[in-house]
């Protein structure tokens, strides 16, 4: 389906960041999907991009000084906002974040967002130190309460030599989200999860072989940390289960760390009950038999015999649980045979969807890349979403979870 933003307008706020010239493109993904772009330009932003190449994109003008009075007298920073079907800022820095979050009003753009009457795309963009500082976390949820969408940021190198997450979006992601967020949407609007609970696993777990070893895998969590900020994003109030990763938690998600799958199914049980669970994380099968002592080597130089005993299957003891939620996902990496493996995958365990990624293909992404190309399985039928970042997947899950619980909501009242 094309995406189109046809006869729509949308505001776009450029902030200070080296991202910034990623909005041109933006800008011009825009426009040919028939969308019109009026652009606000920070002082910061202005050091990256200029205000010509701005509105010459947008053809119109871009928007720069709160105390113009001729911009004041042809538009104004409160009609620039009332004007618009939706607002976007990409990128937005930490200093406009936390300006957003705390109702500043220091120049035109946090003055026109802060007398905005509409919830805004926010794609972060900034240092990982500056993205993991609580306050920056903080001011971060703080956005989402309010009914603002934040979108990324990803993982990756950065323009200061360091490498972590707070790389703004691809401007293809960026324009994903506005084609898919709400058109017009009243502060009273329900978001389509509100008032139903979410369970996630994501990452590795860990498991002892003795005080300093242990048997893991490569799994980063990216996946399931991007659905639990998808589930959370829709309304849902989420607990993500999570084994050892280097990503920061998702803002405004409860976040319980574990290492061990006898820890990880404890806390899913006591998670329970819950109208959703995914079961993202890469749970080790087996677990050694663990020595007390560093296993030394020996003068023979043999390899020690290390016993491994099978760890429990957290999948299957959800999809059969006495709690058992009314969606539950699982996922597999598979190397050959996919549709085959992840169909007997979804029979033995007893859930409602797998999503399955045949990790051994040519090309294909792999444990700790920001993409996937992920088949969704169900009884019914095999469903190829085609490559897309581990963002969009997270989006596109939450919206066949939300039609499976309203499928289920329906048939349940046919019923009474």
């Amino acid at each position: 389906m094309t995406q189109t933003l046809e006869n729509k307008s949308v505001l776009l706020v450029i902030s200070g960041g080296i991202a910034a010239y990623k909005s041109l493109e933006l800008i011009r993904l825009i426009k040919k999907a028939g969308g019109a772009v009026r652009c606000i330009l920070t002082k910061g932003g202005e050091q990256f991009v200029t205000p010509l190449s701005v509105s010459a994109l947008c053809e119109e003008e871009a928007y720069t000084d709160l105390w113009s009075l001729k911009d004041e007298t042809e538009m104004g920073h409160i009609q620039l906002t009332r004007d618009a079907d939706m607002i976007v800022i990409a990128p937005a820095s930490a200093n406009l974040i936390a300006q957003m979050a705390n109702g500043l009003a220091q120049d035109l753009a946090s003055t026109a967002l802060l007398a905005s009457d509409k919830p805004a795309i926010i794609a972060p963009a900034m240092n990982v130190r500056m993205w993991e500082n609580p306050a920056t976390q903080a001011n971060i949820a703080k956005l989402q309460e309010y009914g603002h969408t934040i979108i990324g940021p990803s993982e990756g190198d950065m323009a200061c030599g360091e490498y972590g997450m707070g790389r703004m979006l691809e401007p293809e992601e960026i324009f994903a989200a506005l084609t898919s967020a709400p058109q017009k949407k009243t502060e009273n609007a329900a978001k389509p999860l509100a008032g139903k609970t979410a369970l996630v696993t994501s990452g590795p777990t860990f498991e002892a072989i003795d005080p300093v070893r242990f048997i893991g895998n490569r799994s980063s969590g990216k996946q399931g940390h991007a659905i639990a900020t998808a589930l959370q994003q829709a309304g849902a109030n989420v607990t993500l289960i999570t084994g050892p990763v280097s990503i920061s938690d998702p803002a405004g998600v409860k976040t319980v760390h574990i290492e061990t799958a006898q820890e990880m199914l404890k806390a899913c049980e006591d998670s329970l009950p819950a109208d959703i669970a995914v079961c993202a994380a890469a749970v080790s099968d087996w677990a050694p038999k663990q020595h007390e002592q560093k296993i030394k080597k020996r003068g023979d130089a043999s390899p020690p015999h290390i016993e491994l005993n099978e760890n429990p299957d957290i999948l299957k003891t959800i999809s059969n649980h006495k709690n058992r939620p009314s969606v539950v996902v699982g996922f597999a990496a598979e190397t050959e045979n996919l549709e085959d493996n992840a169909k007997a995958k979804l029979t033995r365990k007893g859930c409602d969807m797998i999503l399955a990624n045949l990790v051994a293909q040519e090309g294909a992404e792999v444990f700790g890349q920001d993409k996937g190309h992920i088949y969704c399985v169900t009884a019914a039928s095999v469903d190829n979403w085609q490559p897309m970042s581990k963002s969009a997947i997270a989006k596109k899950l939450t919206d066949t979870i939300i039609s499976s619980l309203d499928e289920t909501e329906t048939i349940k009242s046919a019923a009474e």
